[in-house]
């Protein structure tokens, strides 16, 4: 049998290398990625008009595991990237005095169904936001999984790994970790603007 060969167009290449990071993310592709995430975050998370946030990176690119118990992981993919955010959240009372209230509360509702919908506003909000400057853009549903999983984030070798403190009313503090992988140099910009409006989504990717 002869042995055909054929040219591997450049998506699938792509496609054959999305567990390395072979590309560069650009300065200012790095302010934007924060940019998308804390504006998607403040509408997300904010569940009143009377609740604030704030939103603080933490210095350096070395990945610090967070004491959290739990982690909510969605996951944002093109061609050219594959951007994890990863919440950190511990079910604790400030927690669920601030989540499971109004609705949530009467419907008895458990703390990590709440957050994970409201992470899976977040990311929907940042994968339109990134929709319009990279085409094909899927997101995953969101998933629950041990802080003992947080290891393997070191193994996916990303291109940019940001961390951000998020405390809301004073009273609850959650982390969240963005993961960026790139299968290409990336370069983009978003100008600082009004926070995105967060509307829910679902996606299979």
């Amino acid at each position: 049998m002869g042995v055909t060969s054929r040219v591997i167009p450049a998506a699938e290449k792509r496609c054959a290398n999305f567990t390395n990071s072979a590309g560069a993310v650009s300065e200012q592709a790095r302010r934007a990625v924060d940019l998308v995430f804390t504006n998607a975050a403040r509408s997300a998370l904010c569940l009143g008009p009377g609740d604030t946030i704030e939103i603080a990176r933490l210095p350096g690119e070395q990945f610090i595991e967070p004491p959290a118990s739990k982690i909510v992981v969605l996951t944002i993919a093109s061609y050219l990237f594959r951007l994890l955010t990863i919440f950190h959240v511990e079910d604790d009372q400030a927690g669920e005095d601030y989540f499971l209230r109004g609705e949530a509360a009467t419907a008895g509702r458990a703390f990590l169904d709440v957050f994970a919908e409201l992470g899976n506003m977040c990311c929907g909000a940042m994968n339109r936001e990134l929709g319009r400057h990279f085409p094909h853009t899927g997101m995953s549903t969101p998933y629950v999984l041990d802080r003992h999983c947080l290891p393997f984030v070191r193994e996916l070798k990303p291109a940019y790994l940001s961390q951000h403190r998020l405390q809301i009313n004073d009273g609850v503090t959650l982390h969240a970790t963005l993961c960026l992988c790139a299968y290409g140099d990336l370069d983009f910009r978003i100008d600082p603007v009004a926070p995105v409006e967060a509307t829910g989504e679902l996606e299979l990717f």
